[in-house]
């Protein structure tokens, strides 16, 4: 994820990034640009169309579902920017948690307990490296689809729990040696509850994408609508449709890939949340807070 300032205008217009979607779609923009020209031609010079009035009509259903169009992609961006969103809520939570946690332990366990403070100093920091591992491997991504690709055995276990297993163990043992009183396991153990509603969130994030019926049918709406933009724009723009049509192509095309980018916020774009550095600064202040 790229730090940067929102209110510079001029070095937001005019650099490219590998990961911008002009450069994506560069080469859709040029192949829109030949075809429109190609139906340009054709159309006024080859068979000499101009006189034919009723062609012009199709501009009006263009008109009418440009509306349409439009609610589509501003549904779909809302929808990714909310997952995307709900991400980072996530892992805003993960951090306030791990937090929490390492102060009440800090608090509860006593000075020379150096076994059991280090224990925990690594357990919590290790939850937020074992989830960011997990969100970023096939075990979560194929873990609801229908078609297995894969051998389940091969894949290793969910480590998250593996790890929140073995933290809610030591609490357990902590609690039957007298060292955390029964008040205080409860107290410890509602606090101990959100890392797991934690993962389970993430979880749905990014193993629950936009329905495939709908993410298709954007992108074929897309393509129609603008391969037939130029039959009836060629008679009120002329040969203008070569630069207009790729224009109105690469803005469509680029709302439904920002969109794509961006609702999965756990992966390695250029957008995507920086949970690796989250989950450094979580190591870093458990460190700091359990001494």
């Amino acid at each position: 994820m790229k730090i940067y300032n929102p209110k510079e205008w001029f070095h937001s217009v005019i650099y490219f990034h590998k990961s911008d979607t002009f450069v994506k779609l560069l080469p859709f923009i040029v192949l829109m640009g030949i075809y429109s020209s190609a139906i340009a031609y054709f159309e006024l010079e080859y068979l000499n169309l101009s006189s034919k009035s009723w062609l012009k009509e199709i501009t009006t259903v263009h008109s009418l579902l440009g509306f349409v169009i439009s609610m589509l992609l501003v549904f779909r961006t809302n929808s990714a920017y909310d997952r995307w969103w709900e991400g980072r809520k996530q892992w805003g939570a993960l951090t306030n948690t791990s937090r929490n946690f390492a102060i009440k332990l800090n608090g509860l366990l006593t000075e020379d307990d150096i076994e059991n403070r280090n224990f925990f100093k690594k357990a919590i920091a290790l939850y937020a490296k074992t989830l960011f591992s997990f969100l970023r491997s096939d075990y979560s991504k194929f873990m609801l689809d229908e078609d297995k690709y894969y051998d389940m055995e091969l894949i290793s276990k969910h480590g998250p729990n593996q790890v929140a297993r073995l933290i809610y163990e030591k609490l357990c043992a902590l609690n039957k040696v007298g060292i955390l009183d029964s008040y205080q396991f409860m107290m410890i153990d509602k606090e101990f509850q959100e890392f797991t509603n934690i993962c389970g969130a993430c979880e749905r994030i990014k193993n629950t994408p936009i329905p495939y019926s709908y993410s298709s049918f954007i992108k074929k709406f897309i393509v129609l609508y603008v391969i037939t933009l130029p039959i009836g724009l060629v008679f009120s723009m002329g040969y203008f449709v070569a630069i207009a049509v790729p224009f109105i192509f690469y803005v469509l095309a680029s709302l439904e890939l920002i969109a794509e980018m961006i609702e999965e916020p756990f992966g390695t774009d250029f957008d995507d949340l920086p949970i690796e550095q989250i989950t450094m600064n979580i190591e870093k202040h458990v460190s700091e807070i359990i001494k």
